[in-house]
């Protein structure tokens, strides 16, 4: 136990193990927020932004958990909140420019609030640069932290609340995972799960492994325990997050392959439904399509990232597989599952890229038949190898490529989603539909999105649907009775 004074002069005592830690200061920090709270004459509320991946979101979750433990009361709107949180993301240059853009904004507000606190967390704030702008050119920011210490947000906020100064916590990395904190899900019925932090893979183009770290695995049996958790609390659905969730299971004392931990957490009753992300081809085995194959709640869905087709750029991209290598792959996953969707990631002007290049990549999205895929300008990245790579594309050709390569894709896409016109499928009801509140939309297992005729009531369901009319991307459907 550690020996501190608390704010009244009186001797305390820390836990010093975790999750322990956390939950002392998470009552600490309540008691300094009711007199807050007292002080303004109203309940204080705060606002967490997002920014970036489906990692951000589940970390978004743990930090609203903490937040709603402390005694926070949610505001959807930032400008209205006593405390803002950005969950930062680095991924492209230009998300560090618009969070400076909107935390100029905040700074004005904060100078009519004098309860308002501002804290910036995730992959942002793992670059030094960054750190350093913020603390000459955004000192009214109350409380800086990175991606590794995430499970500190008590502790870091309390010590803010106590001493009034600005707090700063970054780990350059950590092998550190802690367990059983508060989460507060923005779904009741469907969760992401994280099954590892970190990225061993070095992409040329990418920052992750230097802001999120090394890979390091959760233990399979904690897993299985949060899920049982969340299936016990209405969920019938989950995503299993990781980087690269193919390589799961290698840096745990007893190693364990990804696709073991499928079929372990298959077990679970009233689970319906398992979908996982991110794949990379390279480490997508032969054990793992079997498994898919006859899982009864593995969704049929895979996302594949193959970035580029042409085997050239895909070794400059420090990618490690080929193009052969890849659609090799590919078929061996279509002939296992025949009913399996495949989207994917691609990049356009990655510097040196030839047209040669570029028509190697369409001859892949012609050859996969993708249902979707996420296609973008390749952006300079700095602190990445390839930034500093000659031959970086000039805009007007990336720009050209971009929309050819996006034309080609929305042809197939709609060619081969409406393959399932006619059919009844299974839908898991998601939300009222936004435009439409006579309409509900829900989800297939390959993820495509359906709308039909419902209400509010139907959320969280599943309900057999006779797809009537696939319009590119979803379809239009009716309650198979």
């Amino acid at each position: 136990m550690e020996n501190i004074w608390n704010a009244a002069g009186q001797d305390t005592d820390i836990p010093s193990t975790e999750p322990q830690r956390q939950y002392y200061f998470i009552d600490r920090a309540k008691k300094y927020l009711e007199k807050m709270s007292e002080a303004a004459g109203r309940p204080l509320t705060f606002c967490v932004t997002t920014f970036g991946c489906q990692m951000n979101a589940r970390d978004s979750e743990k930090l609203t958990g903490i937040l709603e433990q402390i005694g926070y009361i949610e505001e959807p709107e930032e400008e209205k909140a006593d405390f803002v949180i950005y969950n930062t993301c680095t991924v492209r240059e230009n998300a560090n420019q618009r969070v400076y853009g909107r935390l100029g904004q905040l700074g004005r507000i904060k100078k009519k609030n004098p309860h308002m606190m501002i804290a910036l967390c995730g992959c942002m704030m793992q670059e030094p640069e960054v750190v350093e702008k913020l603390k000459k050119s955004y000192r009214f920011v109350d409380l800086i932290f990175g991606t590794h210490n995430i499970f500190k947000f008590a502790e870091l906020l309390a010590t803010r609340m106590e001493s009034g100064r600005t707090v700063i916590d970054i780990w350059k990395d950590t092998d550190k995972i802690v367990e059983d904190l508060p989460v507060e899900r923005k779904y009741p019925f469907k969760s992401g799960v994280n099954i590892m932090f970190g990225c061993n893979n070095f992409c040329s183009y990418c920052i992750v492994p230097y802001v999120r770290g090394r890979e390091r695995s959760r233990d399979p049996k904690a897993i299985i325990r949060e899920i049982e958790r969340l299936v016990a609390d209405g969920v019938v659905e989950v995503m299993l997050l990781g980087q690269n969730v193919n390589s799961y299971g290698k840096t745990l004392e007893q190693p364990i392959t990804f696709a073991e931990l499928l079929k372990e957490i298959e077990k679970i009753d009233g689970l319906e439904r398992i979908r996982f992300m991110t794949s990379h081809p390279k480490d997508l085995s032969d054990e793992l399509i079997q498994v898919m194959a006859e899982s009864k709640k593995i969704c049929r869905h895979l996302h594949l990232p193959v970035q580029s087709g042409s085997t050239r750029i895909l070794k400059m991209m420090n990618r490690r597989y080929t193009k052969e290598g890849y659609l090799d792959l590919v078929n061996r996953i279509k002939d296992a599952i025949p009913d399996i969707s495949l989207t994917t990631d691609i990049i356009v002007g990655f510097p040196g890229e030839t047209e040669e290049d570029f028509q190697e990549t369409l001859d892949v999205v012609r050859k996969v038949c993708y249902d979707s895929a996420f296609t973008f300008i390749y952006s300079k990245r700095t602190g990445t190898p390839a930034a500093v790579m000659e031959d970086q594309v000039p805009e007007d050709i990336v720009k050209d490529r971009f929309n050819r390569l996006l034309g080609e894709v929305q042809d197939i896409s709609a060619e081969v989603c409406a393959v399932h016109e006619g059919t009844v499928q299974t839908v898991l009801v998601e939300s009222v539909n936004d435009h439409d509140s006579s309409l509900v939309t829900g989800r297939l297992s390959n993820n495509l999105l359906v709308h039909f005729p419902g209400d509010a009531s139907m959320i969280g369901k599943f309900y057999q649907v006779l797809l009537k009319e696939c319009r590119g991307f979803y379809y239009i459907g009716e309650r198979n009775s």
